[in-house]
């Protein structure tokens, strides 16, 4: 009996170990987790090059110790359990990767086409019958009041009222959905892309937020914008690399900018990904970022067969995000961050030529997201990225000269702000287990620090940067898990600022004015990305 029960413990430990090792995935783990960095031929962009040839002379040990506890001052993180961003690797997972790794042999190419696009569009609800049965907006008082939630380990949207935080629907919209945008010529709809290549298109007017169409464009995408003619959506994709014009009533594919096929800064011919897109109300037109070739492209949507009238060259290597300016002359420039060059390129609507690169500082790879834009009593317009690698907001003026540097905590994601607020808000999120848990509110007028969010596992601190002394505290719901806080988003007629607490599924909802913590949205998995529509109404190319 003995021998027995020994026999079937021995079969079982080898069965779980045999599903376990089947488990993981690598090649899947990767297009989802690591691409995005790293290329999806391995090439590497703000991630390292993972090609077999680059592997050959470091050892598999190394390799793995970097993946599970991450490299100091870049941006790759710890993906080890507790701190990881997408999947938890075990050491297994992280040798199994390396195998993977240094055995790849390529992928198929792949090229967008328009015939493969339209096989992928599907209509779920009529939006002439939807407009009638919910003239008006049934969930709140008007459409503009309602902000998008990305959840995206849930692969769903979420939909709040942001006057009050109560949500209102939830939605599945592929994994790990990435961007959302709003109509702004009829905000009734609007739209989002995920990371797997899925966009939908919302009635924000309808009960529930009801989906009127969805159209997967390919396995990998990020970029979303949508004319401000309310007529037409863009989405760019990563694999196959291109970008893809809509309808915007109907979500039905119009034209695709296939980008297999492009000439990189360096004189080669290959592939690119679409990473950034972006709308102005400068003109009629939609710019796209080649993120491997260091273009970026300019359609005009006016013209039959909607035309790219604009080519322009060596913006820099690695085109992620980036935003336009406000003030005088609204959405002339678009200011396109370059990560592999450490440059924030402009490029000039009204020429269609790049007139500038304001250069960050080395190995700070920039990351806008939504960007900042404000006026300053002494420089006048100003502007301002975050840097993924450093603690480190750039701010430099309409002359494209850099103005200030100001440090924070560590590398993050996002920097935001709005008129209502005296500050902008700069996360640290990359910055380490040590650090993610911080936000800075930065004066638009001294550019100096002046208070820092700090969230506990226990209690939340509101800081004066100066003093170091506490201002305000508050209780935070116990997670056993230290926040990770991002993305800093106005709400509520800009009277609230929203901020992600990654890890911990929650929302912090915060006085736009003073910083004080107001209360929590509970209830979510892996909050990312939060969109006002009120407040993107304003904002160009965002």
């Amino acid at each position: 009996m003995k021998l027995n029960k020994l026999m079937l413990s021995a079969v079982t430990a080898t069965t779980l170990m045999a599903t376990s090792a089947c488990a993981f995935d690598a090649s899947a783990v990767f297009e989802k987790d690591c691409q995005g960095c790293h290329g999806p031929a391995h090439q590497g962009g703000v991630g390292a090059d993972l090609r077999p040839n680059k592997l050959r002379n470091q050892s598999s040990q190394e390799l793995a110790s970097k993946i599970l506890n991450g490299v100091a001052g870049t941006a790759m993180p710890a993906w080890k359990k507790g701190e990881s961003i997408g999947h938890e690797f075990t050491q297994a997972d992280a040798d199994a990767m390396v195998k993977y790794l240094k055995n790849f042999t390529g992928k198929q190419k792949m090229v967008l086409t328009l015939e493969n696009v339209k096989k992928k569009w599907v209509k779920i609800n009529d939006r002439m019958k939807l407009l009638k049965k919910y003239p008006k907006a049934v969930d709140v008082k008007k459409v503009t009041d309602i902000c998008f939630v990305t959840q995206r380990d849930a692969s769903k949207v979420t939909f709040i009222d942001g006057t009050t935080g109560k949500k209102l629907s939830t939605h599945p919209a592929g994994y790990a959905v990435h961007v959302t945008v709003t109509n702004k010529r009829q905000p009734r709809y609007a739209y989002s892309i995920s990371r797997d290549g899925l966009v939908t298109m919302f009635d924000l007017a309808s009960k529930g937020q009801q989906k009127i169409a969805e159209c997967r464009i390919g396995n990998s995408s990020r970029g979303l914008a949508v004319s401000p003619d309310g007529k037409y959506v863009m989405a760019g994709n990563y694999e196959p690399g291109g970008a893809v014009l809509f309808d915007a009533m109907t979500l039905e594919p119009l034209k695709v900018y296939p980008t297999s096929s492009v000439i990189d800064m360096d004189g080669n011919i290959g592939s690119s990904r679409v990473a950034g897109i972006y709308d102005t109300p400068y003109g009629p037109y939609i710019a796209f970022a080649l993120k491997d070739a260091g273009h970026v492209y300019i359609v005009d949507y006016s013209k039959p067969g909607f035309p790219i009238v604009g080519d322009i060259p060596n913006v820099g290597k690695i085109l992620h995000d980036g935003f336009e300016n406000e003030g005088k002359e609204i959405g002339r420039y678009l200011m396109q961050a370059s990560q592999g060059s450490d440059v924030m390129g402009i490029i000039d609507f009204k020429t269609k030529s790049l007139v500038a690169k304001v250069y960050t500082g080395p190995g700070t790879k920039p990351h806008p997201g939504q960007g900042s834009s404000w006026y300053n009593e002494e420089y006048g317009e100003l502007f301002a990225t975050q840097s993924m690698n450093v603690g480190n907001v750039v701010i430099w003026d309409s002359n494209w000269d850099v103005v200030k540097n100001v440090p924070t905590a560590g590398g993050g994601l996002f920097v935001g702000t709005s008129e209502n607020t005296p500050w902008i808000w700069s996360d640290c999120v990359l910055g380490g287990s040590k650090n993610w848990n911080r936000m800075y509110l930065i004066n638009k007028q001294t550019l100096n620090t002046d208070r820092i969010i700090e969230v506990g596992k226990d209690k939340g601190r509101l800081i004066d940067a100066k003093s170091h002394k506490t201002i305000a505290s508050w209780k935070v719901p116990h997670k056993d898990v230290l926040p990770r806080i991002l993305h800093a988003e106005p709400a509520n007629h800009e009277q609230w600022t929203m901020i992600s607490e990654w890890n911990a599924g929650r929302i912090g909802i915060y006085d736009a004015k003073t910083g004080k913590f107001i209360k929590y949205i509970k209830g979510l998995t892996t909050p990312t990305f939060t969109y006002s529509i009120e407040h993107r109404q304003h904002i160009p190319g965002a």
